[in-house]
């Protein structure tokens, strides 16, 4: 590493990036940079908002390649035989995983209700409802907390297991990931004193003990970066194939695109940077990038602040410069 861009670095975090907690920096597997912030440090772990939502992915392939689920082409309602369509509800019932994990399915309102879910006293149910109407399926709709839920529920009916179970036997205990308990929020109040404590450790659970899908993984920058690098890796840990590789092809290619946001492309549930590039984003900053032309992995953690400043551009101006390479 430079050491004037490495110190230009960090004078540029402390200025302008305030509310990073934790950087991890590696290439070609070997940790490069890695420095925290606010007083956090190695061992304590953030909520990493929507980063959740690319981790989810993962164990939904995990779940396709070991057969509880057949393909991403089947029926959402396929799972929940139970639930009561609505009269005249078409919509609903062509709606598949697919369209949940590209962001393409439809939902009966203008504005997600993200207070609502909040309060919830069965945010899968209402998911649900909200899921269909009048709009075609296909076009790129993001639901932050909502509709991804729904994937939740998917995974709990078809493994009988909740996504915390199903991921500490399939992914956080074989990569050395302390996810090791359910996070339960009773109010707002408990909900912002959780958030700010750099002790919890967990998976956000809803009321029925369904783990989040959309938000609610508290992670170190270590942990995230054992996903990057596992999918760097084509989805090998040691000497085991944790996730198949033909899933991380799929999940890290343009699948859909959001014309709103910086028109970037979308996975499954992972958003496409450029043609080398992908990662997961989360709320606040938060970041597994993953330049898989250079072999680069970095990975953000960030507390929670509204507008926080692009970690994208972060990266390419500043961290990947950082590095040198004789070699690019």
């Amino acid at each position: 590493m430079n050491k004037e861009k490495v110190k230009d670095f960090e004078t540029i975090v402390q200025k302008n990036y305030q509310n990073i907690a934790g950087i991890v920096v590696e290439k070609n597997g070997v940790r490069l940079y890695e420095s925290y912030f606010n007083g956090y440090t190695a061992n304590h772990a953030v909520h990493v908002a929507s980063v959740t939502k690319s981790i989810f992915s993962v164990l939904l392939g995990i779940a396709i390649e070991r057969g509880y689920i057949k393909n991403i082409e089947q029926k959402v309602l396929e799972f929940f035989p139970e639930y009561h369509i609505q009269t005249g509800e078409k919509t609903i019932q062509r709606i598949t995983l697919k369209n949940l994990l590209t962001m393409t399915a439809p939902y009966k309102y203008q504005v997600e209700p993200y207070e609502m879910f909040f309060a919830s006293q069965n945010p899968l149910q209402d998911a649900l409802d909200f899921l269909g109407g009048d709009s075609p399926i296909g076009e790129f709709n993001y639901s932050a907390v909502g509709g991804t839920h729904i994937l939740s529920g998917i995974l709990t009916n078809a493994t009988g297991q909740s996504a915390l179970e199903f991921g500490k036997k399939c992914l956080f205990e074989p990569l050395g990931i302390n996810v090791n308990q359910n996070v339960i929020l009773l109010n707002k109040e408990e909900h912002i004193s959780i958030m700010n404590d750099k002790n919890t450790r967990g998976w956000v659970v809803d009321p029925q003990g369904r783990n989040m899908a959309s938000w609610g993984l508290f992670l170190t920058p270590s942990d995230m970066s054992k996903i990057g690098d596992l999918y760097q890796n084509c989805g090998i840990w040691g000497d085991k194939q944790i996730i198949a590789e033909k899933w991380i092809a799929e999940s890290t290619r343009e699948q859909s695109r959001c014309a709103e946001w910086g028109n970037l492309g979308y996975g499954y549930l992972w958003w496409i940077i450029d043609k080398d590039s992908y990662g997961a984003l989360g709320d606040g900053g938060n970041v597994i990038y993953v330049n898989r032309k250079r072999n680069i992995v970095v990975s953000i953690a960030s507390l929670f602040m509204p507008n926080a400043k692009d970690r994208i551009d972060l990266i390419k101006k500043y961290i990947e410069p950082m590095i040198e390479d004789s070699k690019d």
